[in-house]
């Protein structure tokens, strides 16, 4: 499996803010991380709120820590919350199952990290991630 580099990370965080503005979403924090659940770049807007990071994050290790989107993770949680609420729990506050995150895949279809996104609706947040993932030539899965 092949991983996710500083550049594309980077690149992903660009293509994503270039796609907030727009849209003109609110100022957004992008976090990126590898396939492990490790911060490869995380940047936030000028004047983005004080909670945007933390909850790009969330949305990000939760999709990467569940090989799916975070779309897919809000889905389930509707369906079963206390087994939701339990793996929040356990993860520390990392996890959060809210739709704003995709997973990155590479060319062979191999998960090598997520990008999560915060400042717009759960939606604006997933088309921005989508968007800076497309731009560094990666795949974007955001099924749900």
């Amino acid at each position: 499996m092949s991983g996710i580099t500083l550049k594309q990370a980077n690149t992903i965080i660009e293509g994503a803010i270039a796609k907030a503005h727009e849209m003109k979403v609110k100022p957004l924090a992008v976090v990126v991380l590898d396939a492990a659940g490790n911060i490869v770049s995380a940047q936030r807007e000028d004047n983005a709120s004080m909670f945007r990071m933390d909850v790009a994050m969330g949305k990000a290790w939760g999709a990467v820590a569940m090989g799916c989107s975070s779309r897919a993770l809000g889905k389930r949680a509707k369906d079963n919350p206390n087994f939701f609420l339990s793996l929040a729990s356990t993860a520390k506050g990392k996890f959060l199952p809210q739709t704003g995150a995709a997973l990155i895949k590479d060319a062979a279809g191999n998960i090598v990290g997520s990008a999560g996104a915060s400042g717009g609706t759960g939606d604006e947040d997933e088309a921005c991630c989508a968007a800076g993932i497309e731009k560094a030539g990666l795949q974007a899965d955001v099924s749900a």
